[in-house]
């Protein structure tokens, strides 16, 4: 390391003041005249100017790479930034819904959500249960299709009295729905902000069968999604 920076050294810029520093004192030891001085005088201020070329032109150089490099590592970034909404498939489908509602907090929207899906007691333990049960959940407010009123007369309603924190599920706000999209909308305390799992009605996202439908594939709509505030918007409307 030591013989690199040695051999690295201006030697040239070194050798001109040195030959300019012992002119100075041949010349005040009167040894050598005034028009010798002068010339190495010159020179050396022309080798300085030289030297000082040199480091600007290799100074524009680096500045030119170091600006390729942040480029580069830009375009990058943008290639590596994370998705905005996450496929999950029927292996993986339980565990993320457990996740996600374990992670929910304050008010909920369930929107146009297939109530058939809750209506054994095996699947309303599973997918509601978990969250009427959250203590961080303050509220579950469902946004429903008429057509689904008897389903949650009598199918899933009588199993949310059974729960202990039944008090938080408010009672239905009934409309006219197109059977299209359906979501969960929360605040989640991963992130602390607004996630979203959607679904859509019919195959190939909901397998559909004589007695209820079930999804087969959802989107985990993250806090950072543009699709995001069109949920919010869409549920405020209705």
């Amino acid at each position: 390391m030591k013989k690199h920076k040695f051999l690295s050294s201006e030697w040239d810029a070194i050798a001109g003041v040195l030959a300019a520093v012992i002119a100075i004192i041949l010349h005040l030891l009167h040894i050598v005249d005034e028009a010798v001085v002068l010339p190495i005088l010159l020179a050396l201020l022309g080798l300085l100017f030289i030297n000082f070329m040199r480091h600007t032109r290799s100074n524009e150089l680096t500045a030119e790479r170091v600006e390729q490099i942040g480029q580069s590592l830009a375009h990058l970034e943008s290639g590596i930034q994370p998705p905005e909404v996450l496929l999950i498939g029927p292996r993986r489908l339980r565990t993320a819904n457990e996740r996600f509602l374990a992670e929910m907090q304050g008010e909920t929207i369930w929107y146009n959500v297939c109530l058939s899906m809750y209506a054994p007691a095996l699947l309303f333990d599973a997918l509601l249960r978990p969250a009427i049960e959250n203590p961080q959940v303050t509220s579950i407010r469902f946004v429903l299709d008429e057509s689904q009123r008897q389903a949650w007369e009598q199918q899933v309603r009588p199993q949310i009295d059974t729960c202990i924190s039944r008090a938080k599920v408010a009672e239905p706000c009934w409309q006219a729905l197109e059977r299209n999209v359906s979501f969960i909308l929360a605040d989640s305390r991963h992130s602390g902000r607004a996630e979203a799992l959607l679904s859509f009605w019919g195959e190939p996202f909901m397998a559909q069968s004589t007695d209820r439908n079930l999804p087969r594939y959802m989107f985990h709509v993250q806090p950072h999604s543009e699709l995001l505030p069109h949920l919010v918007e869409l549920q405020r409307r209705r």
